[in-house]
């Protein structure tokens, strides 16, 4: 579904990311770890298309080339820090998201992603009056608004009670069995174990782990600690 070839970033003479390559398959959900600082979150924002690399290619759905309308188009994007506009409410910001299309905004309150997650409870509500988990589902709810077979999330979880964290795995466990495909980052076990695929950014290079040998567990168990 994303195919990611000899992948690039640098700032200046700092080398972030070194010939990065993976392949994400459809309804499948791969997971990329590493230690604070190491590169996770500028690889998702460049798959996001929020920004550029200095070499190698992105290929979506094996056809389309990576770019700014490709990624918005086939691409949901949650980042870490929280994307919402705090003096809006609920609504107004899923307005945003959704554009043009009222009619399937509509349709959604009524029985799509902001219904599942409980949000039409406060679509009055600003966002900065809004818990954590609340903001969190209404951010997954907005990244999804063109119903996009790719999710690309951040620390989905982090700081989540439990009722969100499972409402959150819940939906997305349907999502890949939907045939769509999730990337994430996360130090949260319960993040990790929804994962097919695990991939270790070290020393701006990527390995994946092996879940069955001591060596690459190894590496989870200390990466978790």
């Amino acid at each position: 579904m994303l195919k990611i070839e000899n992948l690039s970033k640098s700032y200046g003479k700092h080398n972030i990311l070194n010939n990065i390559s993976l392949e994400l398959p459809a309804g499948k959900c791969i997971g990329i770890i590493g230690a604070n600082g190491c590169g996770k979150s500028t690889l998702l924002s460049i798959i996001a298309g929020t920004l550029s690399y200095n070499s190698g290619t992105i290929t979506i759905l094996d056809k389309y080339p990576h770019s700014a309308a490709n990624c918005s188009q086939y691409i949901g994007y949650v980042p870490q820090e929280n994307p919402l506009f705090d003096k809006l409410t609920a609504l107004d910001n899923l307005k945003f998201w959704y554009g043009s299309d009222s009619s399937q905004l509509k349709e959604d309150l009524s029985n799509g992603l902001p219904a599942l997650f409980g949000i039409t409870e406060y679509l009055k509500k600003r966002v900065e009056n809004m818990s954590g988990g609340m903001k969190k589902r209404l951010s997954i709810a907005c990244s999804l608004a063109k119903h996009q077979p790719i999710l690309v999330l951040d620390e989905p979880c982090a700081a989540l009670d439990l009722p969100c964290k499972e409402d959150i795995h819940n939906y997305l466990r349907n999502y890949l069995k939907a045939g769509n495909s999730v990337i994430i980052t996360s130090h949260e076990e319960s993040d990790i174990a929804m994962c097919d695929i695990l991939y270790l950014i070290k020393d701006s290079k990527i390995s994946c782990i092996d879940t069955d040998t001591s060596s690459d567990m190894s590496a989870l168990t200390e990466y978790l600690r």
